[in-house]
């Protein structure tokens, strides 16, 4: 109860609790997107479609995500009724709920008109995605908390990643497509409710080319400022040291013998602990420097990830799971909030999206890399353990580059940014 109250007392003014509102709002939402996708899989499995036909939907289904920095540009550049935000919000929102009302109301649906529907879905909640990231930007340098706001963020999507598996199961027990589309349109309805009350933004006095040409100065002077790079190669190094993906699923089921159910329990647990990772972070990123919070974050990823030598069975994957969600979310923020705080002003859509991407283009290598690592190793636990010691190296490695970012600069000159702001 006392963590829980220390949380709250960090959003002190009504401003500040409004957007963690709708912060958590928005992120549950896009977490709670995700609901159909077991009772999809298992649709198609049941219609005689292969697993190729099920990932390329799935893949299909995830461009929209992809493509997010084009969001930012388009929502930085070119304000729709004098707004950069809220009429996007309101505007995207719909569609996502649109596209899945229709999906819950179609009894007979071919593979490519589903395709279609849920990924007109994913553009919506991808796109608010990008614009509720621009407000925390915008909002959490102006009030020193983006770090607490992100945690908001990431608490929400954890809680709805819980929800999904619990209910998602159901659904996909019972065959109910139409239910799941039915519940998960719900969410962006809930974030159109919230862009109307919610979000406060003053129309712009000129949008046309002044406007235009301001944008412009403050996207040329991003792409100019060495620590935007600095901070994007420092993020991609970090996430792309070889990590465990896939082969650590294959580590689990084949060499540990570890059931299909209890990996998902594990997978949950990770979920429940890294809700206190990010109450932890919220309440640190208040009171300790980003620096400190940057290199106790690296120290974390490195003592955890020696503690995987020890991943031999089912007790010890137990408590090992439940120290990997406290300090990888720990250690998640401590990043995100960094990449927060560099982001230039009048351009955070932009360069928020695309040190995400960069973000989730580390993590995407790294996986590959260390699938690679594993298979060549011959698998097993001797090619598992050596995965750990490099993982862990290069990651320790990390620490050489901290001083090469000057993290105080980036902290200073996001306040001074935000101090003029109107």
């Amino acid at each position: 109860m006392n963590v829980w109250k220390k949380y709250l007392h960090l959003f002190k003014t009504a401003e500040t609790r409004r957007f963690a509102i709708l912060f958590a709002i928005i992120y549950f939402a896009q977490g709670m997107s995700a609901l159909p996708d077991q009772t999809i899989s298992i649709a198609f499995k049941d219609q005689g479609f292969e697993a190729d036909d099920v990932a390329a939907f799935f893949l299909l289904a995830s461009i929209p995500w992809f493509i997010k920095p084009l969001y930012g540009l388009i929502s930085d550049f070119f304000p729709l009724f004098g707004q950069r935000r809220k009429s996007y919000m309101l505007l995207t929102s719909s569609l996502a709920c649109s596209a899945g009302l229709i999906a819950a109301f179609i009894m007979q649906y071919s593979y490519w008109e589903l395709a279609i529907l849920y990924t007109l879905m994913g553009f919506g909640l991808a796109y608010n995605d990008v614009l509720s990231d621009a407000l925390m930007v915008e909002n959490g340098k102006l009030h020193d908390l983006t770090g607490a706001f992100q945690s908001v963020q990431w608490i929400a999507i954890t809680a709805a990643s819980i929800l999904v598996g619990l209910l998602g199961g159901f659904f996909a027990e019972h065959r109910d497509l139409q239910a799941a589309f039915a519940v998960a349109a719900i969410f962006p309805f809930t974030v159109l409710l919230m862009a109307i009350f919610f979000v406060r933004e003053k129309k712009h006095a000129h949008s046309g080319p002044e406007a235009f040409q301001e944008t412009w100065q403050a996207l040329r002077q991003g792409f100019g400022e060495r620590s935007v790079w600095l901070v994007a190669a420092f993020i991609f190094l970090f996430n792309f040291s070889p990590s465990f993906g896939p082969a650590f699923f294959y580590y689990k089921t084949d060499t540990l013998g570890f059931s299909q159910q209890y990996i998902g329990i594990l997978s949950s647990i990770d979920s429940t602990t890294s809700i206190i990772g990010a109450m932890i972070y919220a309440s640190m990123s208040r009171t300790a420097p980003l620096r400190r919070l940057i290199n106790i974050a690296i120290g974390l990823s490195v003592i955890t990830l020696l503690t995987y030598l020890a991943y031999r069975g089912e007790t010890s994957a137990l408590f090992i799971h439940m120290i990997w969600g406290v300090t990888n979310m720990i250690t998640t923020l401590a990043f995100l909030d960094l990449a927060a705080r560099a982001c230039p002003k009048r351009a955070e859509a932009t360069f928020f999206a695309l040190l995400m991407s960069i973000f989730n283009f580390g993590t995407l290598a790294s996986q590959n890399i260390g699938a690679q690592l594993y298979t060549a190793l011959g698998e097993g636990s001797f090619a598992y353990t050596w995965l750990v010691v490099v993982s862990t190296c290069t990651t320790a490695a990390i620490w050489l580059l901290v001083p090469m970012i000057h993290i105080e600069r980036i902290e200073v000159h996001a306040r001074e940014n935000q101090s003029g702001k109107s």
